[in-house]
């Protein structure tokens, strides 16, 4: 049980990914705010570039710096996958691996209660079941993509999922017993058929997911009932394991701090001269890395759409040759740090570009804002086909042998979910969702339950 002052000792171990950082740093947040005691572990560099605790939470979740194993074929910079610039992930796969004697140590050394884990550290579950500490897997993806990727941990396991060919993902699989569109295009097919095949790691992704399900106590989602509540009762029943929604983890929108801050004068001087609900948010996250021809062809669709936008993008080589004159005071490319949530909470943004990354589409549903969805990697494509089922917003058409798509059919779409009557539905629905994915009041009631069951599922004796 817990300790003699009541709190608890919960271990956090995320992914190498800043995607999955923030939510298991959120989830710190809300397990500390309750009064118990987190250790973060991570790489140095990972840690030095997280965002501040809040004073009061500065006690109680300390940041365990473990130096990443070094690898041969990984240079010493590079800690997450933003830093992989086109490196195989397959190196910071096995680079993580080499966590295992020193995460040992460390918990054999501090006795937690309860560790996090995260999709990867297929070898994580039986070491904390000798040492009797309670395990949970944090999926940071949607219930349907859990759902998608597999039958069983079984299966994932042994390789034993029947489908093995990329026109099998096409469509979804058969242990779906209800109507629904969720399954890979053609393009995006080839990806979930090599997380299947063992790579330079020295195991395949599915073959991890399955090990972690298979050692958690607990497995938990970002999602909640009130929005297709289906996928989690499937998953519970396909996976045979408890599972516990968290909610949609809505953040806050911090309004101070940033009074001050120069590029956030200029980006709302900017916002503030736009009309209501008039300009399209453009930003692909961390991890999405175009081509040269998809960046053109993105670029030249928002010019020719004539709608306002605002697109942050870290990287801008490769834009068409004069197109920022060209757009100039109707759109604005911003190659720094943006303040994506108080960017879209501002009243001039109507509508949202985004790759889909459920982090991203939580945060634009929940204030209410329609999608333009061009989804790239992993799980964002079977987000896209979920929020075009809920008509939240829709996807740029594309080629679906090559993923290809083309200036017209950005700027079609743009206008359409913006401008058009045939989009007022999508702008409607957007707006009532969000009473869904910004109920903090809601999201944080998952929360509690979880921190409950954190209290009365330790295994360890007093």
């Amino acid at each position: 049980m817990a300790n003699k002052s009541g709190s608890l000792h919960v271990v956090m171990f995320p992914w190498l990914a800043f995607g999955h950082f923030i939510p298991f740093l959120e989830l710190s947040k809300f397990i500390a705010q309750k009064g118990h005691k987190v250790s973060f572990i991570s790489t140095p560099k990972n840690i030095d570039r997280l965002p501040k605790l809040p004073p009061n939470l500065a006690s109680s979740i300390t940041f365990i710096k473990i130096p990443l194993p070094p690898v041969d074929g990984l240079p010493e910079n590079v800690e997450a996958t933003v830093d992989l610039g086109g490196l195989d992930v397959a190196f910071l796969k096995k680079a993580y691996d080499g966590f295992e004697p020193d995460l040992t140590r460390f918990l054999e050394d501090s006795a937690p209660d309860w560790i996090i884990y995260d999709f990867a550290p297929y070898w994580l579950p039986p070491i904390a079941a000798k040492l009797n500490i309670a395990r949970s897997f944090f999926s940071i993806v949607s219930a349907s993509t859990v759902v998608f990727f597999g039958p069983s941990f079984d299966a994932m396991i042994n390789g034993t999922d029947p489908r093995s060919k990329v026109e099998d993902y096409i469509v979804p699989p058969k242990w779906i017993p209800f109507e629904s569109k969720v399954a890979y295009k053609l393009y995006e097919s080839k990806w979930i058929v090599g997380a299947s095949n063992l790579d330079g790691s020295g195991a395949s992704d599915m073959y991890r997911v399955g090990s972690v399900i298979k050692g958690a106590d607990v497995v938990l989602v970002r999602h909640c009932r009130e929005f297709e509540g289906q996928w989690l009762n499937l998953l519970e029943n396909l996976q045979r394991r408890p599972v516990m929604p968290l909610g949609l983890m809505p953040p806050k929108v911090e309004k101070s701090g940033l009074e001050s801050n120069e590029s956030w004068i200029a980006i709302k001087k900017w916002l503030d001269g736009q009309g209501k609900g008039s300009v399209v948010y453009v930003a692909f996250g961390s991890e999405v890395s175009m081509s040269q021809l998809e960046l053109g062809e993105l670029a030249l669709g928002l010019e020719l759409s004539g709608v306002p936008f605002f697109w942050a993008l870290r990287n801008p080589s490769g834009l068409p040759e004069g197109f920022e004159d060209r757009v100039e005071g109707r759109g604005i490319v911003w190659k720094n740090w943006a303040p994506q949530l108080n960017i879209l909470s501002h009243d001039s943004v109507g509508g949202f570009l985004t790759h889909c990354g459920w982090s991203s589409s939580i945060e634009g549903l929940m204030l209410g804002h329609p999608l333009i969805m061009l989804p790239f990697v992993i799980d964002t494509g079977l987000v896209a086909r979920i929020l075009e089922e809920k008509q939240v917003g829709i996807e740029i058409p594309r080629n679906p042998v090559d993923g290809s798509y083309t200036r017209d059919s950005v700027a079609k779409s743009v206008r359409l979910i913006m401008e058009e009557d045939e989009g007022k539905s999508y702008r409607d629905k957007a707006k009532e969702i969000s009473a869904v994915f910004g109920d903090r009041e809601l999201h944080d009631g998952y929360l509690q339950r979880f921190v409950d069951y954190l209290e009365k599922n330790v295994r360890k004796s007093t």
